[in-house]
C-alpha cells in the first residue's frame, strides 16, 4: 500500500513555513503523495449541499480562507524532491481549460515529473458562478471535455479540439509535461456517474469513503463500487486492470473510534491495529493508494499525527 496526505488550503497549510514543514516531513516519512484541496473563492452565502457530511454543511465555510491550489503545488515542488503532488481534487470548471492545462504542465515540469492530476466536477454552485464557470447543471459534461482537452494539449504536436464547451485550433502548446504520455489523471467522485467517468476517461479512480449518498465506509461497499467501475471500463473497451484504485479516508485517526452507520466502528478509525486491518481489507478489494486527511489548526498537532501514523500504521501495512 502507498500512502498520501491531503491538505486543505487553510490553517497551517496556508502559511509558508508550516506548509513546508508538513510537506518535508511527509516526504521524509515515506508518503507517496501530498494532496491539495481546490477552492478559489468562497461565497458569503453557501446554500449548496456539501456531499461529505450528514448535515450537508461544509466545515470550512467560516472565513473564506483558501490558497490557490496549483500555485501552492509549485511552491511545494521547490521544497521537495521525491513526494508526488496531487490535485485532491482540481475542480475542472474552476479554470479555463487551456490555462488549467498550462498550470498543471508547469507543475509537472518544475517538479521533474511528480504530478498526479486528481479531477472532479465540484459541489459548490456559488463558487462556480463567481468564477464564471459553465452552469452548475452542465458541469459534468463540461468536465468530460476538459479531461479530453487536457490529453489533446499534452500529447498532440498541433492540438485541436471541437466540443460544446471547449474549442481550440492553431495553438502551439509547449512544453509538454515531463511524464509521458501525460501525468496520470485520477477521477474523483463516488456516484455512478463518477465511476463511469473514471472508467471512460481516467487513469485512476479516487473516491472518498464518507459520502452519505454513496458510502464506501465498509470494504464490501467499496468492492461493489470497484466492480461497477471495472465493468464500465470493459464496456468502454478499456482494460480495467490499467486503472489505478486510490481512496481518500478523510476521517482517518488513531484513537477513539468513530461510529459507523451501523453503530459499529467507522473504518480507518480506532486503534492502530484496527486501521492496519482496514488497510488490508481494502487492499484486498483493489486499493493501491490510501490518502488520509489530518485537518488540524495546530501545526505541531499535525506533525505529531503524521509521525504517529507513519510509525504505528505505515510500517505495519506496507
Amino acid at each position: 500500500m502507498k500512502f498520501g496526505l491531503h491538505l486543505g488550503m487553510r490553517g497551517p497549510a496556508a502559511a509558508p513555513d508550516s506548509l513546508i514543514a508538513i510537506a518535508t516531513l511527509a516526504e521524509a516519512l515515506g508518503f507517496e503523495h501530498l494532496g491539495f484541496s481546490d477552492h478559489v473563492v468562497i461565497a458569503t452565502e453557501v446554500a449548496s449541499v456539501y456531499p461529505y457530511t450528514k448535515t450537508g454543511r461544509w466545515f470550512a465555510a467560516d472565513t473564506g480562507t483558501c490558497l490557490e491550489q496549483v500555485t501552492v503545488m509549485s511552491f511545494v515542488a521547490a521544497a521537495t524532491r521525491r513526494i508526488r503532488l496531487l490535485n485532491s481534487v482540481m475542480v475542472l470548471p474552476h479554470r479555463p481549460v487551456m490555462l488549467a492545462a498550462k498550470m498543471l504542465t508547469t507543475v509537472d515540469v518544475l517538479s521533474k515529473g511528480r504530478l498526479t492530476v486528481g479531477v472532479g466536477v465540484g459541489w459548490m454552485a456559488e463558487e462556480l458562478v463567481l468564477l464564471g464557470a459553465p452552469a452548475f447543471a452542465r458541469r459534468g459534461r463540461a468536465s468530460d471535455e476538459y479531461i479530453r482537452a487536457f490529453r489533446e494539449l499534452w500529447t498532440a504536436e498541433r492540438p485541436r479540439f471541437t466540443g460544446e464547451f471547449v474549442n481550440f485550433d492553431g495553438v502551439m502548446f509547449e512544453p509538454k509535461p515531463v511524464q509521458r504520455p501525460h501525468p496520470p489523471i485520477w477521477v474523483g467522485g463516488e456516484s455512478a456517474v463518477a465511476r463511469r467517468r473514471a472508467a471512460r476517461l481516467g487513469d485512476g479512480w479516487y473516491p472518498l469513503t464518507n459520502n452519505p449518498a454513496a458510502p464506501y465506509d465498509t470494504p464490501d461497499l467499496f468492492a461493489a463500487g470497484v466492480t461497477d467501475m471495472r465493468r464500465a471500463a470493459e464496456a468502454a473497451g478499456r482494460d480495467p486492470a490499467g486503472i489505478e484504485i486510490a481512496l481518500f479516508a478523510m476521517g482517518c485517526r488513531i484513537g477513539a473510534p468513530g461510529e459507523g452507520r451501523d453503530g459499529g466502528r467507522l473504518a480507518f478509525t480506532g486503534s492502530a491495529q484496527a486501521i492496519v486491518d482496514d488497510i488490508g481489507a481494502y487492499a484486498r478489494r483493489g486499493v493501491r493508494q490510501l490518502v488520509i486527511g489530518f485537518e488540524n489548526n495546530e501545526l505541531q498537532a499535525t506533525l505529531d499525527r503524521l509521525d504517529q501514523f507513519a510509525e504505528a500504521v505505515m510500517t505495519r501495512a506496507a
